[in-house]
């Protein structure tokens, strides 16, 4: 049988293994930060209604640009925000990508504070661009002046930076956002896929958007809509940025059936974010309760928890799953994440840590 190493595959890619966690049948599934509540009815029946009115055309490509999605977008995300200043794709992924494929590529480098979201390398190497893992403070933390040193160190073409962050789940201080921006010499991208989720006074690297041409804020509708099959990232940033990733960006890279079924969410949304302040909840019982059990904790923003486990976190990992409850290992030594799902799912996984 054929295997990679029998292939002309780049070298930079042979020995890797694909971004993924595992999909496995086990009762409680809390590691892929899923929005655990299914679609309400009557959003299935819109959403539903969307795409078979889109059906009869599908000979036909669909809007190249999807400026009327872009246009519904603008209208959630506010502060004053235009079609001009957003852009869609499939999944946030997607927008990453383009960016990087657009202002990285060979001869260029990307910077990121870790431990943050795994695909950022992943898409710095797809695209050619050299990836720099900048560190972080004590108990994973970031201060404007650490993040100002190791960028003036690198002189990154692209700065990563994610609020709240993955894996540790814990929002950006807004002045480590303005202080890279004004040391950093490219562009500043704030991953921001679980900002709906962020504790009361959080501030939103959108609100200072205007002004600066080179920060651009990239979301999702993937954890806190509940549309994570429905693939749909998004970002915000100046028009020449909207203007520089259509570019790179694949000839109608958005399907008719997904731009129908993410402007019918959107519509909805009232009734797809209206799980966000239970989640919350959960994810607040979570650190609580792990914390008053004596388990270092990161403090979340984001609808998953950080925490520590005794000895090997794989064999933690292992012994939960072995209770039907399946985390998230992320490499970590001596940490595991879990997502923040129902109450019964809350339940299941705190009487399953109590038995190990």
């Amino acid at each position: 049988m054929t295997t990679l190493d029998d292939l002309p595959i780049r070298d930079d890619l042979r020995g890797l293994s694909p971004y993924g966690a595992p999909q496995l049948d086990v009762p409680v599934r809390l590691n892929t930060n899923e929005n655990s509540y299914p679609v309400p009815e009557p959003v299935v029946d819109a959403i539903g209604k969307a795409v078979a009115a889109e059906l009869r055309d599908l000979n036909r490509y669909p809007d190249r640009d999807a400026v009327a999605l872009r246009a519904d977008l603008a209208a959630y995300l506010g502060h004053g925000l235009t079609a001009r200043q957003v852009w869609a794709a499939n999944g946030s992924n997607e927008i990453q990508q383009q960016l990087l494929q657009a202002f990285g590529g060979p001869g260029r480098s990307a910077l990121g504070f870790v431990p943050a979201y795994s695909m950022h390398p992943l898409l710095a190497l797809g695209t050619g661009t050299r990836w720099i893992p900048a560190t972080r403070g004590v108990d994973f933390g970031l201060t404007a002046a650490e993040a100002v040193a190791q960028v003036r160190e690198h002189a990154p073409d692209v700065v990563f930076l994610c609020s709240p962050n993955n894996p540790t789940g814990t929002a950006l201080d807004p002045a480590v956002v303005a202080a890279v921006l004004d040391a950093a010499p490219g562009m500043v991208v704030v991953d921001e896929a679980y900002a709906e989720f962020a504790r009361p006074g959080t501030v939103s690297a959108l609100a200072v958007l205007p002004g600066h041409p080179r920060l651009v804020v990239t979301r999702t509708m993937s954890k806190a809509f509940g549309f994570a099959g429905g693939r749909l990232g998004y970002l915000a940033a100046d028009p020449a940025v909207v203007a520089a990733v259509q570019l790179v960006r694949l000839p109608y890279h958005l399907s008719a059936l997904t731009q129908a079924a993410a402007r019918a969410a959107l519509a909805h949304r009232d009734a797809l974010l209206g799980t966000v302040t239970a989640i919350m909840a959960q994810r607040d019982r979570i650190v609580a309760e792990l914390r008053a059990r004596g388990h270092r904790v990161a403090d979340s923003d984001a609808n998953f928890v950080l925490f520590a486990v005794d000895g090997e976190q794989s064999t933690a990992w292992h012994a939960l799953l072995e209770q039907g409850v399946l985390v998230r290992d992320v490499g970590l030594p001596g940490w595991l994440r879990v997502t923040a799902g129902t109450p019964a799912e809350t339940d299941a996984f705190l009487s399953a840590m109590e038995r190990i």
